[in-house]
């Protein structure tokens, strides 16, 4: 199958080894990855922060960078496909513009949710000796309804016990720029967080959004905690 892949800025700035295990994983899997060079940020940190007007530009150029085919567009992270998927209704007064981006929106498939639900694979051969916890990002599994395919996945994965941990569905406190306009509130949460995840005992954190991945992880670190952080695109690459 011939697929897109969209990056995100997370995997083009400081996660290059998942983007890279995205795409070695989709390839092993069969897949023709293509990748649309004049991709960009989607514009979520100007959206949030409530810059409508000045991140229109931005998401004119993506939705004009990833229409140049009708392939599936894979991602590796649902916040920032999530805010793709929202273009069509900050462009509403612009109704080419919002056909276009509908249009985008429609192709947009989570990583984990291609693998399962459009490939049809549910074990890809992976193996990963140890104990996880998995954090099911907000973007994910609210706003997306991503919740079943990477525990499908990632309980086929040889050697690997995926373990419970309190308040899992929890949001970590990241938000995008909320971490930084309510910086103590964002970081009780992780704080929280990570005394849940902790009380499992785990070797590994697993995630498939890389900004909950790099906000968790920055608290592990600080705490001195002894717990290897890996998207599932790493995992699920693991021999």
């Amino acid at each position: 199958m011939n697929v897109n892949f969209f990056v995100t800025c997370i995997g083009d700035a400081l996660k290059s080894r998942m983007a890279r295990n995205s795409v070695l994983l989709l390839e092993q899997l069969g897949c023709h990855v293509q990748f649309p060079e004049k991709q960009g940020c989607c514009g979520q940190p100007a959206i949030n922060s409530g810059y409508i007007r000045d991140a229109v530009p931005g998401m004119k150029a993506q939705i004009a960078a990833l229409e140049i085919n009708d392939y599936p567009i894979i991602s590796p992270a649902g916040s920032c496909m999530n805010a793709i998927r929202h273009y069509a209704d900050w462009l509403v007064d612009e109704p080419e513009w919002a056909m276009r981006a509908a249009k985008v929106a429609s192709r947009m498939v989570d990583l984990t949710s291609f693998i399962v639900n459009q490939l049809g694979v549910t074990n890809v051969g992976a193996r990963l000796p140890g104990r996880a916890v998995y954090h099911p990002s907000c973007s994910l599994f609210r706003k997306l309804g991503v919740r079943d395919e990477p525990l499908i996945l990632l309980r086929a994965v040889r050697d690997l016990e995926i373990v419970p941990f309190g308040a899992q569905e929890t949001c970590c406190g990241f938000g995008g720029t909320f971490s930084v306009k309510m910086a103590e509130i964002s970081g009780e949460m992780v704080k929280e967080k990570v005394a849940h995840i902790m009380q499992a005992r785990p070797d590994y954190l697993i995630g498939a959004d890389a900004s909950c991945l790099l906000n968790i992880g920055g608290r592990l670190q600080r705490e001195g905690q002894n717990v290897r952080v890996l998207h599932i695109a790493d995992v699920l690459m693991s021999r």
